[in-house]
């Protein structure tokens, strides 16, 4: 599908899914740009997702098979070294890419080559007229979600372009971009690499640019749960190191202020069922959550030495002023309540 150097890599990171990867494949047989190339990475997957792939997809590019799940990150790193393009696209297994995807990503890049990141419009799978995410915001404490989720898609978002970084469900990333910032950091294992990605990259100075006319489908969470006490863990472990790697030292020292706010919020939608914190008490137990956050600090603390080296590394990648970061703070921040109450 691809010519000798692709102006686009497309790497899907895929796990057990031979029931949703067919139809992210098949949609991108569809695609009207066709100078891409196709990488799946799947880690370790006992389903026969690889054997299937191969033989009803023969056209794919490369195929790199992994003996164990080795995270979303490190399925992303080496689809990214296997790589070919000028650009990056990451795409989910659990994603329907619409025909027209990748050429709006490609046309907007080509009109922003100041721009590093581009984010897709992301629609529910099952309600394709419900937002997923149309590009994502930020929490005060380091957490963050899609800008509209759940949201009618009216249209609400198409004029407003500037996003802070791109879901990594679907994006397109310039390759220029990761050659300066450097991989996804592999300790992550899984969620909030996006995040990682998307701040190291504005700290770099690459912006970011929500592409409403690059619609993708997508079913939620389908590979780790949506509310699992699992996600839970890996997302809160993962947002504190963002902020000791990233923030500045002011909004490092006033996160755990919003987070014990976010946490009192958190807490209340687990005793009324509202938000993400409801639905995983009403699926396993407030106490799993609980349990789930202590175990996400512990974890953390324990790897504090090399996360504060891994901060003085990123802190020589800085090219913007103290200044335009308390923009982001301001421009591209959500509410509490948006955090801590919506599903």
């Amino acid at each position: 599908m691809s010519n000798e150097k692709p102006r686009v890599s497309v790497i899907i990171p895929n796990l057990n899914g031979k029931t949703l990867v067919t139809e992210c494949l098949a949609s991108l047989e569809r695609q009207s740009f066709k100078d891409f190339e196709v990488i799946l990475v799947d880690n370790g997957s006992t389903d026969g997702s690889v054997e299937y792939v191969r033989g009803e997809f023969p056209w794919l590019d490369k195929i790199i098979e992994n003996p164990s799940n080795l995270g979303f990150a490190k399925a992303c790193n080496q689809g990214i070294e296997a790589s070919s393009g000028e650009y990056i696209a990451l795409l989910n297994n659990d994603t329907e890419a619409h025909p027209s995807w990748l050429a709006e990503l490609i046309r907007v890049a080509g009109e922003n080559p100041d721009a590093g990141m581009f984010a897709c419009k992301t629609l529910s799978y099952d309600k394709r007229d419900i937002i997923d995410t149309a590009g994502h915001l930020i929490y005060p404490d380091g957490l963050n979600r899609g800008r509209g989720r759940l949201e009618v898609d009216r249209g609400q978002y198409d004029d407003k372009p500037d996003v802070f970084f791109p879901s990594g469900c679907a994006a397109l990333y310039s390759k220029k971009m990761f050659d300066e910032i450097g991989p996804f950091d592999e300790h992550h294992f899984a969620y909030g690499d996006d995040t990682d990605v998307g701040i190291k990259g504005r700290l770099a100075g690459w912006k970011c640019i929500f592409v409403p006319g690059s619609i993708v489908y997508h079913r939620y969470s389908m590979t780790t749960g949506e509310y699992s006490p699992g996600k839970a863990y890996l997302v809160e472990r993962n947002r504190i190191w963002i902020v000791w790697k990233y923030f500045p030292m002011k909004h490092l020292l006033l996160s755990p202020f919003f987070a014990f706010v976010r946490y009192c919020y958190q807490f209340y939608g687990a005793l009324t069922r509202k938000g993400a914190a409801g639905k995983s008490a009403s699926q396993y137990s407030i106490w799993s959550l609980v349990a789930g956050v202590i175990q996400a600090y512990v974890s953390a603390f324990a790897d504090a030495p090399r996360v504060w080296r891994e901060r003085k590394r990123m802190m020589k990648l800085k090219k913007v002023s103290n200044a335009e970061i308390d923009r982001w703070f301001r421009d591209y921040r959500m509410s509490v309540r948006e955090i801590a109450l919506k599903d």
